[in-house]
This record gives C-alpha cells, structure tokens and sequence, in this order.
C-alpha cells in the first residue's frame, strides 16, 4: 500500500469520517428530493449545498466548546459546566448591551465579543482553581458550578428572555455574498477554533503536557511539570470556549436566556467522546472533537428526515457514549495485552 493511503487510513480520524460518509450515504438515499423553485431541477433533500451548511451551522455552537472540554478530558478531568458558562456569559453580555446601548455597531461587537470570553475565562480560571485548590474530584466541582453558574444567569436576568442589538446578529448572520439565507460564520469559526485546538495540543509543549499528565500524573509531576498550572490553564481554556459559542450563539438566534444551552453538557461530552477522547485521560483530539459533534448533529437530522419518533434521539445518543466508551476500552485492553506478548 502506498505510505500516503497508509497514513490516511492510520489516521485516527478516518474511522470518523467513514461513520459520517457513511451516514450521509445512508440520507443521501432516503431523505428524497424536492424540486427547486428558482431552478425547476430536482435536489436532494440532504445532498445539497445549503442542507450541508446549515448541518455545520447546527453543530458549530456544541463543536466549539467540545474543542476547550476535549483538552480537560485529555488532562483527566471533565467539566460539566459548559453549558451554564455559555448561559452566564449570553445574559451577562445582552444585559450589558442593553444597559449601554453603543451607538457605533463596531464597539458594540466589539463589547460583545470581549464580555463574553472574559466570564467564559473567568469561569474556567473558577473551575480550575477550586480542582487545584480544593483537591476534589473535577466530576464534583464542575456539576456544583453548573448549577452556581446557571443560577447567577437565572438571578440576574430574572429569567427574561433579552434581545440582543442587531448589530451583532447582522454580522454573526453575515452572507458573505451569498444570495441563499445562508450564514456561514459560525461554521468558520468553529474550524477556526478546531485548527487553533489542534496545533495547540499537538505542536505547542503546553499540549504535550496536557497529554502526559492524563497519561500519568505521577510521572509527570516526578518530571517537574507544574501539574496545578496546567490544570488551572486546561480549564481556562474550556471556559474560554464556552463564551466564545456564547458570542456566536446568542448572536446568531438575537436573544439571550438563562436557559439557553441547557443539555449542552451531553452534546459536548458525547462530541468528545465519540471523537475518541479516553475519560481515563491521555487520548483525545480537536478535529475528533468537531468530526464527533458533526455525527451527533447528523445523527439528530437523520431521525428527522427519515421521520422517525423524534423522541428517541437522547437514547440513541447516550447509546452512542456508551458504545464508544466500550470500544476505547476494549482497544486499550486489546493494546495493552499486544505490549505484554511482545
């Protein structure tokens, strides 16, 4: 075999796309066609340039935190905060706009974009610094804040629903030039996030280090890594995340509740584990963060458009955790018993 074709199918993504190619073949068939009003031709109900958009839009909001909580799954950790953070950051942002009302739409964006990652950051630097400090389980600190960090949204926005100016949702929903009501930028930012994530962790010595300390936190600290630093910094960056989709988000949909992105902590971790990211730490990647978040999202469009009981979506999705759980198991067990015999 020739040594390209060998790494494509070495990487550890293929196993991935095949499953999404595979699923997009299967609704390709399926979903059936309608026909186009501007064009009169027949177009697939799936395999057409705006449903592939729109599929990409859908998975961006989950994607982009899936990248921050990848890297706290790689330490060893896991953060079930994400969703709230998102909350908090959303709220806090359209309440502000709404308090200062810019005049000029570019300090408005400008406002948005800055106040939303700095509670996303400061609430991973929280996190962070109470799983450190406090020496519990990250299981135990990030459910508490969870519930801490969506109640401050709740508290604050007295469960209001907040609009946010249309100078945000305009560039958020920006075209490009496209004459179809398409709006691609949460789908850029999402590879955005996903390229920055993946040289992060595989080509900086801060991603190294994230690896060997979800490998072996004893080794590591007998090596003289600052374990506590890293921690602290793996969780920052998962917070950083959140309010990053929180901008693109609220932005996008033009309002803000405190409920928003509740069950997001689901989608996030199925993203990653899915993608293959081990809860015992040490395995994981950006781009199988997003790859994972796009099946998720295709999982959900096919049970739509091949109609059936849309009820049965979080059971297919769990199965899905708890199936790629097994397996990343079972390949661990089958990889160490070859290490034995040789």
């Amino acid at each position: 075999m020739h040594p390209t074709i060998r790494r494509v199918f070495n990487a550890q993504q293929s196993g991935l796309i095949l499953v999404i190619l595979l699923l997009g073949a299967i609704l390709t068939v399926f979903a059936g066609s309608h026909v186009d009003r501007m064009t009169g031709r027949s177009v697939n109900n799936f395999l057409n340039f705006h449903t592939l958009t729109q599929t990409a839009t859908d998975a961006s909001f989950f994607a982009i935190m899936a990248v921050g909580a990848t890297m706290v799954i790689i330490s060893g950790g896991i953060d079930l905060s994400v969703g709230s953070i998102y909350a908090l950051a959303g709220t806090t942002m359209a309440m502000a706009l709404r308090s200062w009302q810019f005049s000029n739409p570019f300090v408005t964006v400008l406002v948005a974009l800055m106040l939303c990652l700095g509670i996303g950051l400061l609430c991973g630097l929280a996190n962070g610094v109470m799983v450190v400090g406090l020496r519990v389980h990250p299981f135990i600190i990030t459910l508490g804040m969870m519930w801490v960090f969506r109640g401050i949204a709740f508290v604050m926005s007295k469960a209001e629903s907040i609009l946010v100016p249309d100078a945000l949702t305009s560039v958020v929903k920006t075209t490009f030039g496209s004459s179809s009501a398409l709006y691609p930028l949460p789908m850029l930012v999402m590879i955005a996030v996903t390229a920055l994530g993946a040289i992060y962790l595989s080509r900086t010595v801060m991603g190294r280090h994230i690896y060997a300390i979800g490998g072996n936190s004893e080794a590591s600290r007998y090596s003289g890594l600052r374990l506590g630093r890293i921690l602290i910094g793996v969780y920052a960056l998962s917070g950083l995340t959140a309010g990053i989709a929180a901008f693109v988000g609220i932005s996008y949909y033009g309002s803000a509740t405190c409920g928003d992105a509740t069950g997001y902590e689901l989608y996030v971790i199925a993203s990653a584990v899915v993608g293959g990211a081990s809860l015992s730490g040490g395995k994981g990647s950006a781009i199988n963060a997003m790859l994972g978040a796009v099946l998720i999202v295709l999982i959900r469009q096919a049970i739509r458009q091949l109609h059936f009981d849309q009820n049965y979506e979080w059971i297919i999705i769990g199965s899905a955790i708890v199936i790629a759980v097994v397996l990343d198991q079972l390949n661990t067990r089958l990889t160490a018993k070859r290490l034995a015999k040789g």
